[in-house]
């Protein structure tokens, strides 16, 4: 069969991503899964997916490509990302596959991949030759031998792998309120709950928006937009929850609340994170985005640990964990990466870790961070359409930078003072600039710089 040469805009920096139709179709799928397995030279693949109504048909389609190469397709049925992840690994697989769209709009799908020992795929280890290989339609001819092989069971493995990241005779009886926002959380929620009640756990827990349900009638599952996080807030109250957890559609993220409701910011996230592990494991070292900072480094340093800078992107801090051999890593988007998982990100892990603080501590998850957010305001993350992005961040620079303390170019440009500091810098995922801002107890001065920067990108 012969291929027709394409152009592919569904591939990203870190994973794959378009607008079904034209950018995201099942011919498209079933070129991915070919070149997934001809680039990789794969005998065994994962796969896995989220609740969206195109995503069987799309994972069927990745598993016909990656069959004709004569692969033995291992597939997981409705999970989570990081579900992919653990059986690459927990399978000896040779890379997996999840076919999701997370956070995106309905009429789009994508997928995120990795290779085996669910080391990372980006345009710089194998994404740029998987897509080259897609567009051109030079696959080698087909083979036979191939098969699909149901692996739903490794649930139980990955249930098993979660709990020895908390201390069960740590925790107290929380009442935790988790909004699954009618994604693929659900049914892996309830299997872990599971796993700790049979461990003796106390913890209690209040479901909502809890069924998977691809048509989202709750709305698109992304709780780290404002308008999203008023129904986790009013449920945590209404339930007189000590916590709310909510995740994303695949749920690699999750997002917590407190016991009034509030939101908690993810920057501070990483920051009681770090303080858990170090907790656990002294002078370990600690990844962190460059974006929101100095939290983290107060308490990595406070705690003798090691604090390192890493460029945003999860395939970018999973090598960085690699190379590193760090315990954790974190980003303020609510992206947490764990050594002891594959140093892959999960939205599971951490908010056992959380509910383990707050058990220890005995204080409020409001309480726990309250001293982290009056000593390093921030402006939250605030993105700009422009036309040129690279023009406008050399004109902040320009102006700003002659009176900087220090620059930093890890990812973007980030100029520190005195007493406040930013970090500016390109999305990779869309036509964005985003900007955050952080000063140390001067919440007035955050405000006030992101008034004089938001006057200049808008002039």
């Amino acid at each position: 069969m012969a291929f027709d040469a394409l152009t592919l805009t569904c591939f990203k920096a870190y994973d794959i991503r378009g607008r079904l139709g034209d950018e995201l179709n099942e011919d498209i799928a079933y070129r991915i899964g070919r070149a997934f397995a001809e680039v990789l030279g794969a005998k065994r693949v994962v796969i896995g997916r989220d609740v969206r109504p195109t995503s069987e048909s799309l994972a069927n389609a990745v598993a016909r490509g990656l069959m004709a190469c004569g692969v033995e397709v291992l597939d997981l049925g409705l999970s989570g990302t990081e579900e992919t992840y653990f059986a690459t690994t927990h399978l000896g697989a040779d890379g997996g596959i999840c076919v999701t769209a997370s956070h995106n709009p309905m009429d789009y799908n994508g997928m995120k991949m990795v290779r085996a020992g669910s080391a990372p795929i980006g345009k710089a280890d194998g994404m740029a030759e998987i897509q080259a290989l897609a567009e051109s339609g030079g696959f080698a001819a087909e083979v036979g031998g191939g098969r699909v092989v149901d692996a739903s069971d490794t649930r139980a493995a990955y249930v098993e792998k979660l709990l020895k990241f908390v201390e069960i005779d740590a925790l107290k009886p929380l009442k935790i309120l988790v909004n699954a926002g009618n994604g693929a959380a659900g049914p892996s929620f309830d299997a872990l709950a599971e796993g700790l009640a049979a461990s003796g756990s106390p913890l209690q827990f209040v479901r909502m928006h809890h069924e998977p349900d691809g048509r989202f009638p709750n709305g698109i599952p992304n709780p780290l937009l404002d308008e999203n996080q008023p129904v986790t807030a009013d449920a945590v109250v209404a339930e007189s929850a000590d916590m709310g957890v909510a995740w994303d559609g695949d749920f690699d993220r999750c997002f917590f609340f407190d016991h009034e409701g509030g939101f908690i910011p993810g920057e501070y996230v990483v920051a009681l994170l770090a303080e858990a592990f170090l907790a656990k494991e002294a002078g370990a070292k600690i990844i962190h985005d460059p974006r929101i900072i100095w939290a983290t480094q107060a308490v990595v340093s406070k705690m003798g640990g090691e604090a390192i800078q890493s460029q945003c992107g999860h395939s970018n801090i999973k090598q960085v964990m690699r190379d590193t051999g760090a315990v954790y890593g974190g980003e303020m988007s609510a992206h947490h990466y764990f050594r002891d998982f594959m140093a892959c990100d999960s939205g599971m892990i951490p908010w056992l870790l959380v509910a383990e603080l707050v058990s220890r501590r005995g204080e409020s998850l409001k309480d726990l961070v309250a001293e982290l957010r009056s000593s390093y305001p921030s402006s939250g993350e605030r993105n700009f359409r422009v036309d040129d992005a690279k023009a406008m961040i050399a004109k902040i620079d320009a102006e700003y930078g002659p009176k900087a303390d220090a620059r930093d170019e890890t990812d973007g440009l980030s100029l520190s003072f005195s007493d406040w500091r930013f970090n500016l810098r390109a999305s990779n995922t869309e036509p964005l600039l985003r900007l955050n801002i952080e000063s140390k107890a001067d919440a007035a001065l955050v405000q006030e710089k992101l008034a004089e920067m938001q006057a200049l990108i808008a002039g």
